[in-house]
């Protein structure tokens, strides 16, 4: 008898900014939105925008391992929001982007602070700030919101 346990099974993400309780998503606003596989104009957005006002803190969606920082631009006119976070934990392994963290290595436990929103209004005016959530292998993460 063979017995197969998925470990991604049920995983779901706890509150990720502390402006947003409820894990709610950016949909629509003038720069594009923010599903997974939204036109990004000749390419598709491989990540999920949960909403997150500038200067707030992010939190870890459940006990994680930080392994490193991250640069999402090589535009300098976007140098504000140019920091991020790889992270890993309930079998999964992501990155959180527009993310100044606190530290870039060890543990972190769910509800604790990672990081803090990066100031999305000066380099985009008037698009909803978010977090990009993205799955290393760049799958959908939708499932786990």
């Amino acid at each position: 008898r063979l017995s197969v346990l998925w470990v991604c099974d049920g995983v779901k993400f706890g509150q990720l900014c502390s402006s947003n309780p409820s894990n709610s998503r950016r949909t629509s606003d003038r720069w594009g939105q923010g599903q997974y596989g939204a036109g990004r104009g000749t390419r598709l957005h491989q990540g999920l925008d949960i909403k997150c006002s500038d200067g707030a803190a992010v939190y870890a969606p459940f006990d994680v391992t930080l392994n490193g920082k991250l640069t999402v631009y090589t535009d300098p006119s976007k140098a504000a929001i140019n920091e991020g976070i790889n992270l890993s934990g309930q079998g999964l392994c992501f990155k959180l982007f527009y993310v100044r963290p606190d530290r870039t290595s060890g543990t972190v436990r769910k509800g604790q602070r990672i990081g803090t929103m990066q100031p999305m209004q000066s380099v985009y005016p008037g698009i909803t700030s978010h977090v990009h959530v993205q799955m290393c292998d760049r799958s959908d993460p939708t499932p786990y919101f």
